[in-house]
């Protein structure tokens, strides 16, 4: 293969069939499309990408951000969508299901506060290992494993979200870091991977969501300079219904810091 004067890497943040399929059961609108031109993107350029890498969201049906986990005095889980604060459970709106998983729940949702990160928010079961949901976007997956093929080279897969005592909307770090679960600890094998790149192109779901705690915390702990090396494909990421000012506040924000913007058809053109 030639050689190559930049080194570029694909992060693509949860392609997974729950996000990216109308029938999923986090469906994000417009996602599927997303993984359409994604996928193209990579037939396109081929051998001009040097790694990619793949996040995929990692749940199991008990889990802190299920309805399943949380039920309120008649014995009712709440809806999806529900935001469970610290004073909802002082005040005895909602408990955990399991009596004894009240104070370390309470705890985490207090931790969450305290680390500015987003408030508990419970979503429809999804991405459940070994689920048809938790698989990845057919369309991607063709075009990656195309690109295995061409290049002789492996995709990292990274799983998330298997502690059920926590959230894990970034790809980094858990939403709060489980001292016993290393895998809820910051990933630094991951940054240092890309503090490698000379451009590293962001990509997937959701944009309101894992895709900017991702980005967020992989600047954290990259370095200001290194973040002029991102390059988000705006038209391979949504955001969830009803949270998409989240998402541009994200952009805004990390364009302030030296994030630029591009497109499926015009990157590496």
């Amino acid at each position: 293969m030639k050689s190559k004067i930049q080194k570029v890497h694909l992060v693509v943040i949860d392609p997974q069939v729950d996000f990216c399929d109308p029938k999923g059961n986090l469906y994000v609108k417009g996602a599927e499309k997303d993984m359409e031109r994604l996928a193209a993107m990579i037939k396109r350029i081929n051998d001009k990408l040097d790694d990619i890498h793949v996040t995929l969201d990692s749940h199991h049906f008990v889990d802190i951000a299920h309805p399943i986990f949380w039920v309120d005095s008649k014995g009712n889980h709440p809806g999806p969508f529900t935001i469970i604060s610290a004073d909802d459970i002082k005040n005895g709106k909602w408990s955990t299901t399991n009596p004894s998983f009240l104070k370390r729940a309470s705890e985490y949702i207090d931790a969450l506060a305290k680390g500015g990160r987003y408030p508990l928010c419970i979503w429809p079961p999804h991405c459940l290992i070994g689920s048809a949901g938790y698989t990845v976007h057919p369309d991607l997956f063709a075009s990656l494993v195309k690109w295995e093929e061409d290049n002789f080279a492996m995709v990292e897969y990274i799983t998330k979200g298997s502690n059920f005592w926590t959230e894990h909307y970034s790809a980094v770090v858990a939403e709060v870091a489980d001292p016993s679960d290393p895998s809820t600890m910051l990933n630094t094998q991951f940054i240092e991977t890309l503090q490698k790149a000379d451009i590293i192109a962001l990509s997937g779901e959701a944009r309101s969501h894992c895709l900017a705690n991702t980005v967020r915390d992989i600047a954290n702990n990259f370095g200001e300079e290194n973040i002029s090396k991102f390059v988000l494909l705006e038209d391979c990421c949504s955001d969830v219904a009803g949270f998409e000012n989240m998402g541009e506040v994200f952009v805004s924000e990390m364009v302030k810091r030296g994030m630029q913007i591009s497109n499926s058809k015009e990157f590496l053109k």
